[in-house]
């Protein structure tokens, strides 16, 4: 089964597509879209899904915890029907030195449940 979203990063507009319409992601687009998401958002932001998001952006400005970062967001991703338990997600976590705060550095590597092919996600989380 194929299954569509509306295309939209976190903190993004919704984009038209060629013919007028609303642009949909779908695939590896919708899981990378859904993953980021899922990290970006901050636990209790969805009334209906409190416990929705890992929360990544309340990390910046704290002393940096990488492997508790790491197990976060190992746990949270498994929970996105696109991410394959196996083989295991490669996460890799780095603060950024430097700037107001600071922040991290995330890199995953993960595989399609839907496809099986490979698939990673990079993005810095600052302020």
């Amino acid at each position: 089964m194929n299954l569509n979203d509306l295309s939209q990063y976190v903190g993004g507009d919704l984009s038209p597509s060629g013919t007028g319409d609303l642009q949909a992601a779908s695939g590896t687009l919708r899981g990378q879209q859904r993953v980021l998401r899922r990290l970006l958002t901050n636990p209790g932001d969805y009334v209906f899904h409190p416990d929705y998001g890992a929360g990544l952006p309340q990390y910046v400005g704290q002393a940096v915890d990488l492997s508790k970062i790491r197990a976060l967001i190992r746990g949270q991703i498994l929970l996105e029907d696109s991410v394959a338990k196996t083989p295991a997600p490669v996460i890799t976590v780095s603060p950024i030195s430097g700037g107001v705060g600071g922040g991290i550095a995330v890199s995953i590597k993960y595989h399609d449940a839907a496809t099986g092919q490979p698939a990673s996600l990079n993005f810095n989380v600052s302020k």
